[in-house]
């Protein structure tokens, strides 16, 4: 052992380490890092991810709370419903153009973001909207309130028929 080695061991208390050993150690630590940020992400990914989102029905109330010829708008469910004597309906109040939020005019509807513009039954009569709002069924639960099913889309122009 030369001089310079042996003033080296005694200035760093111990052992002396190679440069290989430091670089083998440090390449340890990172792959035992990169491991443990796999095994967490493949358990994450194993764990079911459940996200409620709004429900598909909806109660907007008994038919005698609305008024013949009534229009009225749900802006949480993007539905707006009509009374019409004793026929009721719901219309989607979703652009099919890019799903922007139309909103009512004297004409029918209109999308403030593309400019598609619909008539009062939801028919496209300008803009790039490809199809016609969609029309939801409505129906009459047991208790006697009416019922908007969002997941049931049906024909333009079908209504719920209440006897009054």
């Amino acid at each position: 052992m030369s001089r310079l080695d042996a003033l080296h061991d005694e200035r760093a208390g111990g052992p002396r380490r190679s440069r290989r050993s430091v670089i083998s150690w440090i390449a340890a630590g990172a792959f035992a890092a990169c491991a443990g940020v796999m095994t967490l992400f493949n358990l994450m990914f194993l764990r079911p991810r459940v996200t409620t989102g709004e429900a598909s029905k909806f109660r907007i109330g008994r038919p005698e709370n609305f008024s013949s010829g009534s229009v009225v708008e749900f802006p949480d469910a993007k539905v707006v419903v009509r009374r019409s004597g004793d026929r009721f309906s719901a219309v989607s109040l979703v652009c099919t153009h890019l799903g922007c939020t139309v909103r009512r005019t004297d004409v029918g509807f209109e999308c403030p973001c593309h400019g598609s513009v619909y008539d009062a039954a939801g028919s496209v009569i300008g803009g790039p909207a490809p199809k016609a709002l969609s029309w939801y069924r409505v129906s009459l639960t047991p208790s006697g309130e009416l019922e908007v099913d969002k997941q049931s889309v049906v024909p333009a122009g079908t209504h719920l028929e209440v006897a009054s």
